[in-house]
């Protein structure tokens, strides 16, 4: 019987002089034109030229990707579709939405939001999961995230305009986007893009620590106090939890950021992130349509209806309709139809409290989850070959971009929007290549002779039990 290589470790060390080569994203037809569907997407990048914009690059981008599946099913893994608990959940909160719509305030607002904005979000995420066959695929998709940010980072810094408001300068005028949405695309794609910085080839690096420092100047022109404190979590994150990685690169990477934030802090920004610890005396305290007054009339429609909510996409009707301020609205005055401003709010008012625990556990419980995971994989892992370095490295960021996603979104209405759902959709592709690494493993292990093996760390040995069915939901 002929030994079969394998690369496994002694002391820490790789065996094989290949091993240190850099992971690769995936370059065929369908992954390239995902990758520039989500640059459109996230990005938004062809909203900065109307003529592109009229010729709706994302419609005709997403035709050509179907078309081209259709053609080629071997691009596709079909079998991964509902395999895994991130894509299940996906697929039950976008039945819920449609089963809930009926039984709201007003069918036919929630059946458009459905059927013009929801149903693309959900179909976007569906693409992203059947992509991913390899960690090659999974590494294109978080590549194309990145990219994507250092583009929205750009725009924030040379393109978007800077307008006064309370004493302070913040961005204005960015396209789909406000200031303070930015900040939950942004700490996304903070985590990830350093991800990139740590498994990439040498201009891998140099794109990524271009962006890292592009993030920080962009998040400081948003002036948003939400993104601050996303950022700050971010960071506590990358200082506190991710104990695999040095702590003089975890150091440097929040160096870098604050770098950014501090040579383009705009002016008043400093005052105003100064208000955080005076949550009293701000506008969003007192005023009926702050984000305090916003949130309770919020929780007050979630026991209004509990079990299906008002439906999705209908909280700022019921601001202008049901709503003690609107019962108590003079004629004559202005009346605003004040959107969540709180994805949790939204989930649970819109969808009721089964919304609510469906939302809390794709964020909360995904973090979770990754962590779970990253328990379960073998620590050589950190110091093996570019894919398992890679792959356990990604359950940590991928942690951390949900923290960043998590806290930056208590502060806008996101729970329907496309950034929640890639994640989930990387999470989904992680399970996926750790299943089939793992697979790959034993199956080499017992292929090959006794003789031929090395002595396992003690990880693999035994007090790390392998397991490679990652389809049952965490525990929240």
């Amino acid at each position: 019987m002929t030994a079969v290589p394998i690369q496994r470790r002694r002391g820490g060390a790789a065996l094989s002089a290949g091993v240190s080569k850099a992971l690769e994203p995936a370059r065929d037809p369908y992954r390239r034109m995902l990758f520039v569907l989500t640059i459109i997407t996230i990005s938004r990048v062809h909203q900065h030229w109307p003529v592109l914009s009229h010729l709706r690059p994302a419609l005709v981008m997403t035709a050509l990707i179907a078309a081209y599946a259709f053609l080629n099913p071997k691009s596709l893994n079909s079998d991964s579709v509902l395999q895994t608990w991130p894509a299940k959940l996906v697929a039950v909160i976008g039945i819920y939405a449609c089963i809930s719509a009926p039984f709201g305030i007003s069918l036919g607002s929630s059946g458009k939001f459905i059927l013009d904005t929801y149903s693309k979000t959900l179909l976007y995420c569906f693409l992203l999961i059947v992509s991913v066959r390899s960690s090659r695929d999974l590494l294109t998709l978080v590549w194309s995230y990145v990219i994507s940010t250092l583009i929205l980072a750009c725009l924030s810094l040379f393109f978007f305009k800077l307008s006064t408001y309370n004493g302070y300068q913040r961005l204005s005028d960015l396209y789909t986007y406000d200031a303070n949405d930015i900040g939950c695309i942004l700490m996304i794609g903070l985590a990830l893009t350093i991800l990139t910085l740590q498994v990439a080839g040498k201009r891998g690096r140099v794109i990524s620590a271009i962006t890292v420092l592009f993030i920080g100047a962009a998040m400081a022109r948003s002036g948003s106090r939400g993104g601050f404190l996303g950022l700050v979590a971010v960071g506590g994150m990358l200082l506190v939890m991710l104990n695999r990685v040095s702590i003089v690169k975890r150091l440097g990477f929040v160096f870098v950021v604050g770098l950014g934030l501090v040579i383009w802090a705009p002016e008043g920004y400093w005052t105003q992130m100064s208000t955080i610890f005076r949550p009293t005396q701000d506008y969003n305290w007192s005023s009926k349509d702050g984000r305090r007054e916003v949130a309770r009339r919020g929780i007050g429609y979630m026991l209004s209806y509990p079990v299906f909510g008002l439906g999705i996409n209908n909280f700022q009707k019921a601001e202008c309709e049901m709503s003690v301020k609107a019962q108590e609205h003079v004629a004559g005055t202005g009346l605003r139809c004040t959107p969540p401003h709180n994805s949790f709010v939204q989930a649970g008012a819109e969808l009721g409290l089964p919304g609510l625990a469906m939302w809390i556990c794709l964020t909360v419980g995904g973090v979770l989850a990754m962590f779970r995971l990253r328990r379960r994989l073998p620590h050589a892992w950190v110091n093996g070959t570019s894919e398992e370095r890679f792959l356990y490295l990604a359950t940590g960021y991928f942690a951390v971009a949900m923290v960043g996603f998590s806290v930056t979104s208590f502060f806008v209405s996101f729970a329907w929007m496309d950034a929640a759902y890639f994640v989930a959709a990387l999470m989904s592709g992680l399970y996926i290549c750790v299943d089939k690494r793992l697979a790959h493993d034993r199956g080499v292990a017992i292929a090959a002779p006794a003789a031929a093996l090395p002595a396992l760390p003690q990880s693999r040995r035994r007090g790390a039990p392998v397991r490679t069915n990652f389809i049952t939901p965490p525990n929240t």
